[in-house]
């Protein structure tokens, strides 16, 4: 410190004191003592309480006289470092103190403490004043920065400061020195600067091998008992004992014990590779024997870039204890334990496919289905069944179940052979165990979900969803460590979605990433159900944003993921009326299709791919996906649970490609189902009035009614677009106002969805179908669509009469006008319809209104 006032800035209470007391009379007989541990500025402060004297004219000796020397008592003594002098020279010391005639500074240590040092403390204690030297408050750490130019009081710079050196004052002025060497603007990073580091140096090559020993121990950063210090160490406890406070006084270790961030780091880089290694290794060998958890420690060495140092058996137990709760970490040190030498085994299959890295998973998998021991071919058969189960070869994944013969496989093998429309026989059952195994949480949650999916294909809907999520309830508990072909979770919510119970759909999801069931290999399959549920209610924006948030992360999606992701991307275009994201991802979502055979649980996906398909004229693409789908179903005795949505979404299809018949089939299937669930019932109903509303027949009442039902049972976006294809087909003007103010009503009304916020204005455009045909189109004349379209370009109405070669008043006349017909209440209602109507001008030109049913 350069000045007195520096000094000040930085120093406690009790030394500030001090030091305005001998400014203000440096003659005041004097006997202090300044100890703490090394680094906290005793030296300091001394030299300051000298300069203070001498600036008073007062002479200032430094050293112990010899016993028989004379000592001028107008003089003041100063002597540092006297925990290092002999018990002669401390008697001496001690003797001017109890003479009460001299004025002595001394300053020391708390270690080595021997019997004079500790009598000569005592008598400064009781004659004089005894100051204990402490680590910087944060207070003090922004004082010091203060007084550095090129530093200042940065709030973000003092806090690294702070949490890097424990406020030790030798270690902040090594930092802020490190720091000060930077490139201008200094800037805060997660590691400190090497040259704060080096200066470390010099006091680690002076410290005795058992202290540099020790450091390197501590320097794992986990806490360590003092028995395993001392099989460490080779030595007892009282000399471990006597090594910690040692350390703690040359104040490289904190009173808690650890070590601060900076010294933790000079003691990795700065010795030597040899003694850090044979250290490390011996403690995590000493962890193991003891039966101990090793993953602090590693994750420790981990974090100091010195995982190689570990030896292989303690990598592959700490990757056993991170399997449960971080399998991609178990991952990384399963493989660490092989390439240290250990060969690979299931447990190493297992971590790669639940951290979602199925390549990894199946090269494992296959190369111990071929080479390894009948167990650990057992456990990779389940790894790869599970990895093909979610990259879409069901049939051959549950062959591979049905090989391996657990409990757990087996169920899962029954749950496989169901969603290909292939079901068991009575002896493959999920009531079957023929293993004999344990009924753990991880059996019995798999026969549930076999159970589950049977009875949605046989039993009320009640029934299965009840099954499905008491088998999600099973795996909450320790859930992420489960390897699973699909959740009971996701199946649960796919259940839900089919018979119109969304709220139960989302509670049972949001309980799934909560707990994190699966791992990280099912997170994105159940956040693309909580968008699809979003979707589904018209929450297009929060759709979007929970879609964009599993798209940050980089691993590709699976097949069955990226099917669904596709769906979603073009379900949530087609609600936009976005015709360009719907072209741009129409190629990708073939491309999906084709990577992922139908299964019962895609159908949802296949519905929504069927409907847009339809809307951009190319559905004959999808045709025979839709065959597999509906001869799956029938293969399935048509489960009205599974059949009733891909019937919905077949009606849209077929209302856009204009074919009356395949719509009216769809409604008579929908009608024959209708007692079978609540959605079976609601959708029903709204197919009935949707095909009447094509053909003319607008009964607002009725139309009303299905609409509602639509919005109760959560599919709130079709419930909005029914009531607006109503109203736009209508030519009574007192029901198209009616029908039209539902249809806001219904967009806009709020709902207390649990996974999602209420539907605003911003999350979707107007209640229209995705193809409007019908008068709407009629009531505008060609001059009207022109400026229609022009408006929807975002030209201005100077932009659209310059183009036009009209004035652009007669723009606005033309805008106000077609507000009007169309009965819109803003702006955003006239743009969003008209989006609709010029976009599919072209392709309802020139149709007639639907025929009457065959049956009138």
């Amino acid at each position: 410190m350069s000045s007195v006032t520096e000094a000040r800035l930085v120093l406690g209470k009790r030394p500030t004191a001090l030091l305005g007391a001998v400014a203000a009379d440096p003659g005041t007989p004097l006997a202090v003592s300044v100890t703490g541990p090394g680094g906290h500025g005793k030296t300091a402060l001394l030299t300051e309480l000298a300069r203070a004297h001498q600036r008073a004219g007062v002479t200032v000796l430094e050293g112990v006289p010899s016993p028989a020397g004379q000592v001028d008592p107008e003089a003041v003594l100063l002597v540092d470092d006297a925990h290092l002098l002999d018990d002669a020279r401390l008697e001496t010391l001690r003797r001017l103190v109890d003479a009460r005639r001299h004025r002595l500074l001394v300053g020391y240590r708390p270690w080595p403490r021997s019997a004079a040092l500790a009598d000569l403390a005592d008598a400064l204690k009781r004659d004089g004043q005894q100051i204990a030297l402490t680590p910087f408050t944060p207070e003090q750490t922004g004082a010091y920065l203060a007084g550095v130019p090129e530093l200042g009081r940065r709030s973000d710079l003092v806090a690294f400061v702070h949490a890097q050196t424990g406020g030790v004052p030798r270690d902040v002025e090594r930092l802020v020195r490190g720091l000060r060497g930077q490139e201008e603007p200094v800037t805060v990073s997660a590691e400190p600067p090497r040259p704060a580091v080096l200066q470390f140096g010099p006091d680690l090559e002076e410290l005795p091998p058992d202290v540099r020993r020790l450091l390197l121990a501590l320097a794992a950063g986990v806490p360590l008992p003092v028995d395993l210090l001392g099989a460490l160490l080779d030595r007892p406890p009282e000399a471990v004992d006597e090594l910690v406070t040692a350390t703690r006084a040359a104040g490289l270790l904190g009173a808690d014990g650890r070590l601060s961030p900076l010294v933790r780091r000079a003691v990795v880089a700065l010795s030597p590779a040899t003694e850090r290694t044979a250290v490390w290794r011996r403690l995590t060998e000493l962890q193991l024997n003891r039966g101990a958890a090793v993953l602090p420690l590693v994750l420790s060495l981990r974090a100091a870039g010195v995982l190689g140092d570990c030896p292989a058996p303690a990598l592959r137990a700490a990757a056993e204890e991170a399997l449960s709760g971080e399998p991609t970490l178990a991952a990384e040190l399963f493989a660490a334990a092989t390439a240290a030498g250990l060969p690979a085994g299931a447990r190493q299959a297992l971590a790669a496919a639940l951290a979602g890295d199925l390549d990894a998973a199946l090269r494992l998998a296959d190369r111990l289905l071929a080479t390894a021991v009948p167990e650990e071919r057992v456990a990779a058969a389940t790894v790869a069944a599970t990895a093909l189960a979610h990259r879409g070869q069901v049939s051959r994944s549950v062959e591979l179940y049905r090989w391996s013969g657990s409990p757990s496989a087996a169920a899962f093998a029954a749950v496989g052979a169901l969603a290909v429309g292939r079901p068991t026989t009575a002896g493959d059952g999920p009531g079957d165990d023929r293993a004999g195994g344990p009924p753990t949480l991880h059996a019995s949650a798999a026969r549930l979900m076999a159970e589950g999916v049977r009875e949605s294909l046989t039993g009320p809907p009640t029934t299965a969803l009840s099954t499905l999520v008491q088998a999600a309830a099973l795996l909450e508990p320790d859930g992420r460590a489960v390897l699973l072909p699909d959740s009971p979770a996701a199946l649960a919510a796919l259940t839900a979605i089919h018979c119109a119970e969304l709220d139960i759909a989302e509670g049972v999801l949001d309980r799934a990433v909560a707990t994190g069931i699966g791992g990280p290999l099912m997170a994105r399959r159940h956040r693309l159900l909580q968008a699809w549920i979003l979707m589904v209610r018209g929450h297009t924006a929060a759709a979007a944003e929970c879609l964009a948030a599993v798209d940050a992360d980089q691993r590709p999606l699976e097949s069955r993921d990226l099917l669904l992701a596709s769906a979603l991307r073009l379900g949530i275009a087609r609600r936009n009326s976005d015709l360009g994201a719907l072209h741009q991802g129409w190629v990708p979502a073939l491309e999906a299709v084709v990577r992922h055979p139908v299964d019962l649980f895609t159908l949802l996906p296949l519905g929504e791919l069927a409907v847009v398909g339809a809307r951009l004229g190319d559905l004959a693409r999808l045709e025979p996906y839709l065959r597999e789908a509906w001869s799956l179903l029938d293969r399935l005795g048509g489960p009205a649970l599974w059949s009733a949505p891909l019937h919905w979404t077949g009606l849209h299809a077929a209302i856009l490609t204009e074919e009356p018949v395949v719509a009216d089939e769809h409604v008579a299937a929908l009608l024959a189902a209708a007692d079978h669930s609540r959605y079976a019932a609601v959708v029903a109903a709204a197919a009935a009035s949707w095909v009447e509303v094509l053909r003319g027949v607008v009964d607002p009442v009725r139309v009303e009614a299905a609409a509602r039902g639509l919005y109760d049972a959560g599919l709130c976006w079709d419930a909005a677009r029914l009531a607006g294809q109503a109203a736009i087909r209508t030519s009574d003007r007192r029901a198209m106002t009616s029908l039209l103010e539902c249809a806001r009503v219904l967009q806009g009304r709020p709902t207390t969805p649990r996974g999602g916020r209420p539907p605003t204005s911003g999350d979707g455009p107007a209640p229209v179908a995705d193809a409007v045909t019908g008068p709407a189109q009629h009531r505008l004349s060609d001059r009207e669509h022109e400026v229609a379209g022009l408006v929807l370009a975002g030209l201005t109405y100077r932009e659209i009469g310059d183009r036009l070669f009209i004035s652009a008043k007669t723009v606005e006349h033309h805008v106000a006008r077609m507000r009007t017909r169309l009965n819109c209440a803003n702006r955003a209602e006239l743009l969003a319809l008209l989006r609709t109507v010029v976009a599919d001008r072209s392709s309802t030109a020139g149709r007639q209104p639907w025929p009457e049913r065959s049956a009138r």
